[in-house]
């Protein structure tokens, strides 16, 4: 069974872009959400095998929805997605418990091997 991927990034056309390579690579997208408290919620609902998850979000960045998955799910796959120059940022994801970081624009082979390394 393919595994089943949540997308959250604000722009649609970045989601847009990982879900083509996932698709692409015999993944599912069973969710999106443009913001971290969306993104709570769709975890809590669909229960993915893995999230990708943009650090720099209105209303709930990245790094917060990712504490948020963590408490209701300590086992949570999460990999970060940050814009080049989010260093401390990556850091700080990586200490709240994010599996792996991808930056943008994104490169499928570094996004596939990302996920294949979280999922094990």
């Amino acid at each position: 069974m393919a595994n089943k991927i949540l997308i959250v990034d604000d722009a649609a056309f970045m989601r847009m872009m990982i879900k083509d390579i996932l698709s692409k690579n015999g993944y599912e997208v069973v969710g999106e959400a443009q913001d971290g408290s969306v993104a709570v919620e769709k975890y809590k609902e669909l229960k993915p095998d893995l999230v990708t998850m943009d650090i720099t979000m209105p209303e709930m960045d990245g790094i917060a929805a990712l504490k948020e998955i963590k408490k209701f799910d300590s086992n949570a796959k999460v990999i970060m997605c940050s814009a080049m120059g989010q260093q401390a940022m990556v850091i700080d994801a990586i200490q709240a418990g994010a599996k792996d970081f991808i930056v943008k624009p994104f490169q499928a082979d570094r996004v596939i091997e990302a996920i294949k390394k979280t999922l094990g």
